[in-house]
């Protein structure tokens, strides 16, 4: 006699599933870095920003509009958040990078990312939502 041996249709599913969750949780993980690593474009884009300003400042009077200092370019390198500068005065600017398309689901421990905010104001800066910035 041969025993014949196999998998069952019920084992057959049960390692479905398993794998059906892995795939799931490892999409959501994938995601979330994606959407980070997309938060440190706009970041790198605004800290260039911050850094053009100051070159301006030492020339001029007072810090520069975005098409002074930035050429005009109103998105991030990678297109992912808008740009623009705003209260703009000789010793204050605020930078906003807004997300645009699915960059607008990004969080942070729960925190939503968008719009990110660089405020420069008399020598003192802020950042805000704080949980969104790199330390």
């Amino acid at each position: 006699m041969w025993k014949i041996s196999g998998i069952t249709f019920i084992e057959l599913m049960i390692v479905v599933a398993i794998v059906s969750i892995l795939a799931a949780i490892a999409i959501v993980s994938y995601s979330s870095q994606t959407q980070r690593g997309r938060r440190i474009d706009a970041v790198n884009s605004i800290l260039s920003i911050s850094l053009a300003e100051e070159r301006y400042r030492s020339n001029n009077s007072q810090y520069g509009t975005l098409a002074q200092v930035w050429g005009g370019v109103s998105s991030s390198s990678g297109g992912y958040y808008s740009i623009a500068i705003t209260n703009v005065t000789a010793t204050s600017y605020t930078i906003t990078a807004t997300a645009v398309g699915a960059q607008t689901n990004d969080k942070s421990n729960g925190i939503s990312c968008t719009p990110l905010v660089f405020i420069m104001s008399n020598g003192t800066l802020t950042k805000t939502p704080v949980g969104c910035w790199p330390t």
